[in-house]
């Protein structure tokens, strides 16, 4: 039983360290053989006409890189 809680704190000490290094960096987690692009593929949703739900994404996602580019103080 000892191992079992031993093993367990482990990896929750583990996980919190993560949930930090997350919250400070605000980078998100990204695997390192490349995803989707490596395969030519750009998107996940690869359709010639996207749905409602693929185009407001799509437009907040230009939103915030277009705020991004902006010199702002707040």
């Amino acid at each position: 039983m000892i191992y079992f809680i031993a093993t367990f704190v482990v990896f929750l000490l583990v996980v919190v360290a993560m949930a930090i290094g997350y919250i400070f960096n605000k980078k998100t987690i990204g695997g390192s053989c490349g995803g989707l692009a490596s395969v030519g593929i750009e998107k996940s949703c690869d359709c010639d006409d996207p749905c409602e739900n693929r185009i407001k994404k799509n437009a907040e996602a230009d939103r915030v890189k277009k705020l991004e580019k902006e010199h702002r103080i707040l």
